[in-house]
């Protein structure tokens, strides 16, 4: 790929150095870059290497691009090496960082939202009760794909008064370690300078439920109605889906966004690393317990537990923290036949000390007289 295509016509949807020198390969066999901006129903409208048209094409089955790995899909943000004449992506390049949730499959298979994501912003609307639950939980998904989350409260507008505006944001900065936490109101422009000045460069995918105001939050980075945006009920601030598909979009002011459609569930998967980004705090008091094993529930010389005892950890967040290295356990059991195995090794362990702890504590049985 000569200089001039790379510098100045792909560049705008985040093509760099890396990128090229990972398209060497297939540029020696006459195929250009492009990037996928939308997938939907087998196939993919791709920005094509003259960084103007899009053309929508199909995936080379013989390639395995079209994997039956759900995780190795073709998907939005994914860049490719594309047949022009044939209209046909022959592979993908690899990816950087990967967005990927759990489905309510009972298979357990992960879904592919995002690719080569340099932020996730997570949209929590203001108009309902902060969950900081969920909002822990799409941080882990988030730093487990190995993009810089940022949460966005948006509807800012609707709290009514300053203070309690500031009290919402430190509630959150609570869950949130490391994390920029940004009340926005696409309503008044409040707090959108900020949020366009760090997505200007690189790409961010836009996350959040149904309701959380993620299609009015893309109009206004957009500076146009891309999205359609319906009315949430005011009882409860959710709304129905208005986005029904992945885009990758150009925003006016650099970088590019991918808006995603509302999730209903977030699942983990194989989040571990994730979760303990978000629960820093805990695994930095567990480097005091006196058992380097502790489960942080009943040990003695449990630096966590005494943390919660003193006022210096809230109990709500070791349970949820508890909650979800459970859950991403089970997931991970599941998927993985040896894990599983040893998962049923501990449950059975645990049912044994229980049943020997409750014939202790009910004392030895009496003998029976003839």
């Amino acid at each position: 790929m000569n200089e001039f295509t790379a510098a100045h016509l792909l560049a705008p949807y985040g093509w760099d150095e890396g990128f090229d020198a990972d398209f060497t390969p297939y540029a020696a066999a006459g195929l250009v870059p492009g990037r996928i901006v939308r997938v939907d129903r087998g196939r993919c409208d791709v920005v094509a290497a003259d960084g103007v048209h899009i053309v929508t094409v199909r995936a080379d089955a013989a390639a395995a691009v079209w994997s039956r790995d759900p995780v190795r899909i073709v998907c939005t943000g994914d860049w490719a090496a594309l047949d022009l004449g044939e209209l046909v992506v022959r592979s993908l390049l690899p990816r950087r960082t990967a967005f990927v949730r759990s489905t309510s499959s009972k298979r357990s298979e992960g879904q592919i939202l995002a690719a080569n994501v340099d932020h996730a912003i997570i949209a929590v609307s203001l108009a309902a009760e902060l969950d900081l639950g969920r909002i822990e939980r799409f941080l882990a998904l988030a730093w487990e794909s190995g993009a810089q989350p940022v949460v966005v409260l948006t509807k800012a507008d609707l709290v009514p008064d300053r203070a309690g505006l500031s009290y919402l944001v430190a509630d959150t900065q609570a869950v949130a370690p490391g994390v920029d936490v940004l009340p926005v109101s696409a309503s008044t422009g409040e707090g959108l300078d900020v949020l366009t000045a760090l997505l200007r460069q690189g790409t961010a995918v836009l996350l959040g439920q149904s309701g959380a105001g993620k299609s009015t939050l893309a109009n206004a980075l957009l500076g146009e109605e891309f999205q359609a945006v319906q009315a949430t009920r005011d009882a409860d601030g959710k709304g129905r889906h208005t986005t029904t598909t992945r885009d990758l979009l150009p925003l006016p002011g650099g970088g590019v966004l991918i808006d995603t459609p509302g999730l209903r569930g977030v699942g983990l998967w194989d989040a571990e690393a994730g979760v303990t980004q978000v629960f820093a705090e805990i695994e930095d008091l567990a480097e005091a317990c006196r058992f380097p094993d502790c489960s942080h529930t009943v040990e003695p010389g449990c630096a966590v537990l005494e943390a919660v005892d003193g006022g210096a950890l809230p109990e709500r967040r070791l349970e949820s923290y508890r909650k979800l290295l459970r859950e991403n356990a089970h997931i991970a059991a599941r998927t993985d036949a040896r894990l599983r195995a040893e998962l049923r090794r501990g449950w059975k362990q645990k049912q044994a000390l229980g049943r020997h702890m409750m014939e202790r504590k009910r004392g030895p049985r009496p003998q029976g007289g003839s």
